[in-house]
């Protein structure tokens, strides 16, 4: 029962957002209440389902808030004009090269294993370039994400902390013996980036765009198209430069909570740069749409994550994946569920797809002689890689809100692609012999 109605609220949900039928908040709020209600669970246990979700999303929202605050602030401050001018100097008509700056931008932001942070740090730093040059905003995300997921896979990063917790292993262990297979999807990543600026290139040339008149005009100079001048603080530049270091420092550390370094950061940035009170409030309302949209739509992701987790229907669903597979195929459910780990890993969330997908994988698998180990690395594999285009991950409605793009347009756009890299390394981490 619990499996059936879990399956019909995902596929009725799947279909309502990607053909833009309702709006994910609604999905994620009313369609799972309506679940709950037809599994027969009384008003107070799914009230304390929906708790429990929300415990899980509540940071995340309110670091969003201040973050795109922060962020937004110094972007009309003009913090970033200066890098913006020199990428693009420096990559003059090579939009390649813009795309593999984007990768490798993300994978040092995603050294401290925080998705938040990664997307925090190259989202706002790359849309003006891709903007300024014609490039598709898309390809942006596509390659931050594909550069986060497989960097995700470092022992600090929550999938394999949570993969470890779940076999009883070291998280650092666990991740020794993936460092090659993670290094051969560096190395794929940095191939795509080049294979979208190339891409790009034509696509440029064929629409008539100059690629030379590209870096030569007078609009990289100035500030982003629609940006008010009057806002700019050249003269503040070292302040806010040093000021965003620290901040961005503090989040690589991790010892504050990210939502407090992003709410002072963000009063301290307006108390610096705009000190007039009645102009901090018009940059607040200013800011506000871009943040209460997906702020709203976070917190009813937590609805989702909080009963489809604590109900049993994502275990039910799971158990009846399994039910299905001829038992000739059960040998080789873990190589399975490395392949199908993407968009499994995109419908249940992380934390239901390691704590109650992988034990009774491994549980199927142990009779032939597989390692829980050896699940646990084609499982990690097969839903890292296509982590940004999952709506049961928080973090993600940051790099949407940060960049304008929605979740179903995310989706179609990057998740063959990064679901093709997944397959790429599982294909490389059985060759090596770590799965």
């Amino acid at each position: 029962m619990y499996a059936i109605v879990g399956y019909a609220v995902i596929i009725i949900m799947m279909i309502m957002i990607l053909k833009g039928k309702a709006t994910p908040a609604f999905c994620f709020s009313i369609l799972p209440l309506l679940g709950a209600v037809i599994c027969g669970f009384g008003l107070t246990e799914i009230l304390d389902f929906i708790d429990t979700g929300m415990n899980t999303v509540w940071k995340t929202a309110i670091l969003f808030i201040f973050s795109v605050c922060y962020f937004s602030t110094m972007n009309d401050a003009g913090l970033f004009d200066p890098l913006v001018k020199w990428l693009v100097k420096m990559a003059g008509n090579n939009i390649v090269l813009i795309m593999v700056a984007t990768s490798l931008i993300a994978v040092v932001g995603h050294l401290d294993g925080a998705a938040a942070s990664t997307y925090l740090i190259t989202i706002p730093v790359m849309l003006p370039i891709f903007k300024r040059m014609h490039l598709n905003p898309l390809i942006l995300l596509l390659l931050v994400g594909l550069s986060t997921g497989i960097m995700n896979l470092v022992p600090w990063g929550g999938p394999t902390i949570r993969a470890a917790t779940a076999i009883g292993v070291d998280a650092t262990d666990l991740w020794i013996s993936m460092i090659p297979m993670q290094i051969f999807g560096l190395v794929v990543a940095l191939a795509g980036a080049v294979i979208c600026g190339k891409l790009e290139q034509r696509r440029l040339v064929r629409e008539g765009i100059s690629l030379t008149s590209l870096s030569e005009s007078g609009d990289l100079e100035a500030g982003e198209a629609g940006l008010d001048d009057s806002l700019r603080r050249p003269k503040l530049f070292w302040i806010n430069l040093i000021l965003t270091i620290i901040v961005i420092a503090l989040l690589v550390e991790a010892t504050i909570t990210p939502y407090l370094i992003f709410l002072f950061g963000t009063m301290v940035a307006m108390a610096i740069n705009y000190p007039d009170m009645k102009l901090q409030g018009q940059l607040l309302k200013k800011y506000a749409p871009s943040c209460i949209d997906l702020t709203v739509t976070l917190l009813a992701a937590g609805i989702f994550l909080g009963i489809f987790s604590n109900s049993g229907m994502i275990t039910s669903m799971a158990q009846v994946l399994i039910n299905l597979l001829p038992e000739f195929m059960l040998k080789y459910l873990y190589i399975i569920m490395g392949i199908l780990g993407g968009p499994i890993g995109i419908i249940m969330g992380p934390d239901p797809y390691y704590y109650a997908v992988m034990p009774l994988v491994i549980e199927t698998v142990a009779p032939y002689g597989i390692t829980a180990t050896q699940v646990a690395h084609a499982m990690l594999i097969g839903e890292n890689v296509v982590l940004s285009v999952s709506p049961c991950v928080a973090a993600n409605y940051l790099a949407f809100g940060l960049s304008g793009i929605e979740l179903k347009d995310h989706m179609r756009f990057s998740f063959k692609w990064q679901w093709l890299v997944s397959i790429l390394m599982l294909i490389f981490a059985i060759i090596i012999g770590i799965v």
